[in-house]
C-alpha cells in the first residue's frame, strides 16, 4: 500500500506573465508556498516513506538555489530577459512556459523533484503552488489504478463493479 506524505516549503520569486495582456504581464512577485506530495511503495525500517527533513532538504535545497529571489520568465519573454540582465546582480529562472503558478507546479512536479528525489526511494505525485492565501494551483500524477485502466483501455464507465 503506497503512503504518501506531505512537505510545505516557502519562497519569495518574481514573474510576469508574458502576453498576458492584464496586470499580470508587469513585473511583480508573490510569496509561495509550495507543497510536494510524496509517495513510496516501501517504508524504510523506522517507518518513513522518507525523512520529512531529507525531503526538505532535497526541495528547499533546489528552490534556494534556483528560484528564491529569482524571476521566473518564459523562454520567449526576451523583453524582460533583457530588462532583467540589465540590473546587476540579477537571478532569473527561464522557464519553457509561462511561470504561471499552474506551470510551476507542472515544472516542480515533472522536471525537478524526480532529479531531487533521485535515489531516495521516494516519488513526488503532487505538487500545490499556493500563489496568495487564497489561490493555488495544482499539478499531480495520475493515479496508479487510473494508469492500470487507461493502458488496459477500460474506462470507468466500462467498469461492472462499479454499477456502469
Amino acid at each position: 500500500m503506497p503512503l504518501t506524505i506531505m512537505r510545505r516549503i516557502k519562497f519569495c520569486a518574481g514573474h510576469r506573465l508574458y502576453k498576458h495582456g492584464g496586470k499580470c504581464e508587469h513585473f511583480h512577485g508573490h510569496n509561495y508556498v509550495a507543497d510536494f506530495f510524496v509517495t513510496g511503495d516501501t517504508i524504510d525500517s523506522v517507518g518513513r516513506v522518507l525523512d520529512f527533513a531529507d525531503l526538505k532538504n532535497r526541495v528547499k535545497g533546489w528552490l534556494d538555489e534556483n528560484w528564491d529571489h529569482s524571476f521566473l520568465i518564459h523562454e520567449e519573454d526576451a523583453n524582460a530577459r533583457q530588462a532583467l540582465e540589465m540590473v546587476q546582480p540579477t537571478r532569473l529562472f527561464i522557464m519553457p512556459y509561462n511561470p504561471t503558478a499552474e506551470n510551476m507546479a507542472r515544472y516542480l512536479l515533472e522536471q525537478m523533484c524526480p532529479v531531487a528525489l533521485a535515489g531516495s526511494g521516494a516519488r513526488a505525485v503532487r505538487v500545490r503552488i499556493w500563489e496568495t492565501d487564497e489561490s493555488f494551483a495544482e499539478a499531480s500524477l495520475p493515479s496508479l489504478h487510473e494508469e492500470q485502466l487507461s493502458t488496459s483501455g477500460q474506462s470507468w464507465g466500462d467498469r461492472d463493479d462499479l454499477g456502469g
